[in-house]
């Protein structure tokens, strides 16, 4: 790592006695840098019950930006400076994390819009062990922020797109306030290829798929009129970035499977007569389930204006029991890849008969009371039939066609 003369030497190379590293990526911030130094160092001091380092990680800065660095470490105890020839705050915050010898790794971004009463909340599960990595979260219910509206429904759109596309669980990807623990950081950092804005969220994903414990802190937020983050080019590198890391997870390129066997929390020991991973199941299988049963309704109507009843319910029952098996596989018992697919696909279609069968005799028997049912009463009965196929399709997924999820 490049050092210039007179700055202080990275972390690894000095005697360790931090418990915490916060991280402060600097470009061209000459104005707000020795301001927000000075503030976390005094916060530090005053209410931090650890010892700490602040080391700030100037991304070839073409500014003065890395001569006030430079005197903050002279006049502050505790503070140090790195310097960086390539921009990017993925790149800066990769090279420092790396070097640290601290236990526990923070960053936060150099206009401090997250109130520093959250820093502790942030890095104590860390210090404890109880997590392994912590997001502060400006969209968590209790969070209490000030924003305009236009960043407000970014943040809460790219959330969403994550949670749709990569299944994430956390909050908030991209809120500039984040903790991990050294020995994971040692074992995701090589992974994660941005080195933009991209490289927090690209960081969380891994952390989710391994396993590992994400602690979040509802933080108190105020935006910085002066940011000056492009949010067309982020927004654009942010997309690519998760087209890049989905095709990496979906062809295994990703050593996920070993990470987790590394590094994830051991299973709970399971309750008697409570199947392990059941809650989580049932809520999952239950969401596929109202979106297939709605599928299945707005077809057999469909069908229904040229159909016969049993025949509608044959073809809607098919369309839909093949998107509900796909959809089970991957969301409701975690099935991911090409492997078994032909299987699963034939079993859900086995258990596809039966469920047909609950239908088609509900059916028969609706028409041997009423040789004309109004359409209401036959929707009504087709409704009671399909959970109870539902129920079944359940129980025949979870101990027949997908054991070992």
């Amino acid at each position: 790592m490049p050092i210039t003369a007179g700055e202080s030497a990275p972390p690894a190379t000095a005697p360790v006695t931090a418990a915490l590293d916060v991280v402060i990526p600097v470009y061209n911030e000459e104005r707000d840098l020795e301001p927000c130094v000075r503030r976390l160092h005094e916060h530090l001091s005053a209410s931090f019950p650890y010892p700490f380092r602040i080391t700030v990680a100037d991304n070839a800065s073409t500014d003065g930006t890395l001569e006030v660095a430079r005197r903050l470490a002279a006049a502050l105890p505790g503070v140090s400076v790195t310097h960086l020839p390539r921009k990017g705050r993925g790149h800066a915050l990769k090279e420092v994390w790396s070097a640290s010898g601290a236990p526990v790794l923070a960053y936060m971004d150099v206009d401090l819009s997250t109130d520093l009463a959250a820093l502790l909340p942030l890095v104590a599960p860390l210090i404890s062990g109880h997590s392994d990595v912590a997001i502060g979260s400006r969209l968590s219910r209790n969070a209490r922020v000030v924003r305009g509206a236009k960043r407000e429904i970014i943040s809460r759109g790219y959330n969403l797109i994550l949670r749709g596309t990569l299944q994430a669980s956390f909050s908030d990807a991209q809120c500039g306030f984040k903790a991990i623990r050294k020995d994971v950081a040692d074992r995701l950092l090589p992974l994660v290829e941005d080195t933009g804005w991209f490289f927090d969220t690209e960081l969380l994903v891994l952390a989710q798929r391994a396993g590992l414990r994400i602690h979040e802190v509802p933080v108190d937020w105020v935006d910085d009129p002066d940011s000056r983050v492009d949010i067309v080019s982020t927004a654009v590198a942010d997309l690519k970035g998760i087209a890049r890391l989905g095709r990496a997870l979906a062809t295994g390129r990703l050593p996920v499977a070993e990470l987790r066997t590394q590094l994830g929390r051991a299973p709970l020991a399971p309750v008697p007569g409570v199947p392990v991973g059941m809650t989580g199941q049932l809520l999952r299988f239950a969401a596929v389930g109202v979106a297939s049963t709605l599928a299945y309704l707005v077809i057999y109507a469909l069908l229904r204006l040229g159909l016969g009843a049993q025949a509608a319910n044959l073809l809607a029952l098919l369309i839909t029991a093949v998107g509900n098996t796909a959809a089970n596989r991957r969301f409701t018992f975690g099935v991911q890849g090409t492997e078994g697919a032909a299987r699963h696909h034939l079993q859900g279609l086995m258990i596809f008969g039966l469920g047909l069968g609950l239908t088609s005799g509900s059916l028969a028997a609706l028409h041997a009371v009423t040789e004309t049912p109004h359409r209401v009463i036959e929707l009504l009965i087709l409704v009671g039939a399909n959970l109870m196929a539902t129920l079944l399709r359940f129980l025949l997924m979870r101990a027949w066609v997908f054991t070992k999820a």
